[in-house]
């Protein structure tokens, strides 16, 4: 089972997340929660290394992580080992309420929903840095990233604080720097390999959801 979350200011690695992302999926394309909770880890670091930018997104997947962790170690762990049962299992035994956020302890559904949609804003933002140029502003890269993913779920005043933290970004070359692959090009090949991993985990989380009418849980 998974362990609760530790070392999280340890450095980030582009090729742990791209092994745990890879190791996501069965063959029969089920996700296993662990490992989605691994590649989470690691996309935290990424945040957490780029200084106070991210913190009001990445303090918020810290702890979604650890209410996932808690389930996977808990009573009815075996219920949670991939993201299909434990859909199942709270679909079934009435653990989601539709209509409005439970009491805690959250359940497994409405926690991952608000990861998969922040992988989305991540997975959009990583691509225009892989595809972009030097001069391009990752400023620029992470708004518009932003206002096509996440930034509909969040109140006005995140959006906002959100759009003033993202003037702080770094330029390209210390993203690269931060993810520990080695010269650009090097870290650019990577993103083409964990990015489409990525885009697929997504895709069938996003199947999944819109097949039980899950994906706008309050």
């Amino acid at each position: 089972m998974a362990d609760s979350i530790t070392q999280e200011d340890q450095k980030f690695s582009l090729k742990e997340v791209l092994d745990t992302f890879t190791a996501c999926l069965s063959d029969d394309k089920e996700v296993f929660l662990e490992h989605y909770v691994a590649g989470w880890r690691g996309l935290v670091r990424f945040m957490n290394s780029l200084g106070s930018v991210f913190t009001f997104i990445s303090k918020d997947a810290v702890n979604k992580i650890e209410i996932l962790v808690s389930l996977l170690n808990g009573e009815h762990g075996a219920h949670y080992v991939t993201i299909q049962s434990m859909v199942k299992y709270e679909v079934e035994n009435e653990l989601v309420d539709l209509t409005k956020r439970s009491s805690f302890p959250e359940s497994g559904c409405r926690t991952l929903l608000r990861l998969h949609r922040a992988l989305r804003w991540l997975e959009l933002f990583l691509e225009r840095l892989r595809t972009s140029t030097d001069d391009s502003k990752t400023s620029i890269m992470c708004s518009e990233a932003y206002n096509e993913s996440l930034s509909q779920h969040h109140a006005w005043i995140i959006r906002k604080a959100a759009g003033m933290a993202f003037c702080a970004l770094p330029g390209r070359p210390t993203f690269f720097e931060v993810m520990n692959v080695g010269t650009p090009e090097q870290v650019v090949a990577m993103l083409g390999e964990a990015l489409p991993l990525i885009s697929e985990v997504y895709l069938v989380t996003e199947e999944l959801y819109t097949e039980q009418n899950l994906l706008d849980l309050p």
